[in-house]
């Protein structure tokens, strides 16, 4: 391995005083961790290996740039991933190996979050890889589990602002395939591709492209809206939040804003929400902004 790799990690470097019992099983976790991740490229050892490491990866701060560095890891993850096409179409994926491969997808979204390797992973284009699994439709536990796996690779690649992750997702298919879970998924998928498009409307690139065509608004507010009317049905306060956050910063586009003065649900317009948002500040708060932003004039400009 590179030195990169063998350099000792902050807690290690501490004065021989400081050290102590912790800082040898500091040391022994670390060995331990190269030994997992050089077993990733064994294909006897990497079932149990991939099961550990995901097991350890929110433990371990350094573990995202050791797989990104680290000889064939990738590339072993990447097999992983690929080894599931067959078993997309016609569905046949069984709970082991959506558990197995969603534990590779789990070391990826470690290299998504990671600050050192995230634009290293979106520049590889890996995130291409899953939308496969995005595409799925089939509402059985392993494949609901995969697609939920990977809106979590995306959800992290997202959740820090970052221009260049939007503009890569911009690039790609990901808004039809998120629109897609968005209307037909479980309620936990929902809320992550929810969250995704939000994020990407947050964006000042991400809001003028989807307001740039009407298609694309109307594709948005379409799922939206019909999200809402399962909503009256379904309540769901964490769906309730993203969705209200998607509309109001649509409403702060000006021909979004005119679209939305017609197309808004009335659930958001009248009480219905009234008990759900009762102990929830910032979402009524959003919710206010969005009427008074679609039944006000904006001052004219110059």
């Amino acid at each position: 391995r590179s030195q990169r790799l063998e350099r000792p990690s902050t807690s290690s470097r501490r004065a021989p005083c400081q050290r102590g019992v912790g800082g040898m099983e500091q040391a022994d976790d670390r060995d331990k961790i190269f030994a997992l991740v050089a077993d990733l490229t064994n294909p006897e050892q990497r079932e149990s290996a991939l099961l550990e490491l995901s097991k350890r990866r929110e433990a371990f701060a350094d573990l995202a740039p050791i797989l990104w560095h680290s000889f064939g890891t990738i590339a072993a993850l990447l097999q992983e991933i690929v080894s599931i096409y067959p078993l997309l179409s016609p569905p046949s994926l069984t709970a082991h190996a959506s558990n197995r491969v969603c534990n590779a997808l789990a070391l990826l979204q470690c290299v998504a979050s990671h600050p050192e390797t995230r634009t290293l992973f979106l520049n590889a284009h890996i995130p291409l890889f899953l939308y496969p699994f995005l595409n799925t439709v089939s509402k059985t536990r392993p494949f609901e589990y995969l697609r939920l796996t990977s809106l979590g690779v995306i959800g992290a690649l997202v959740k820090v602002d970052d221009a260049e992750v939007i503009n890569f997702l911009l690039s790609t298919e990901i808004i039809p395939l998120c629109l897609r879970i968005m209307e037909t998924g479980s309620e936990l998928s929902k809320t992550v591709a929810t969250f995704i498009v939000q994020k990407i409307l947050l964006d000042d690139m991400g809001l003028s492209y989807i307001c740039a065509i009407a298609e694309r608004f109307y594709a948005v507010s379409t799922v939206l809206s019909n999200m809402m009317h399962t909503l009256t049905e379904q309540p769901s306060a964490r769906l309730l939040k993203h969705i209200v956050r998607c509309y109001l910063r649509l409403s702060e586009n000006p021909r979004a804003r005119e679209a939305l003065r017609q197309c808004l649900p009335d659930s958001l317009r009248d009480a219905t929400f009234s008990a759900a948002l009762k102990d929830d500040a910032s979402t009524k708060r959003w919710l206010a902004q969005l009427l008074y932003n679609i039944t006000t004039d904006p001052p004219p400009q110059g």
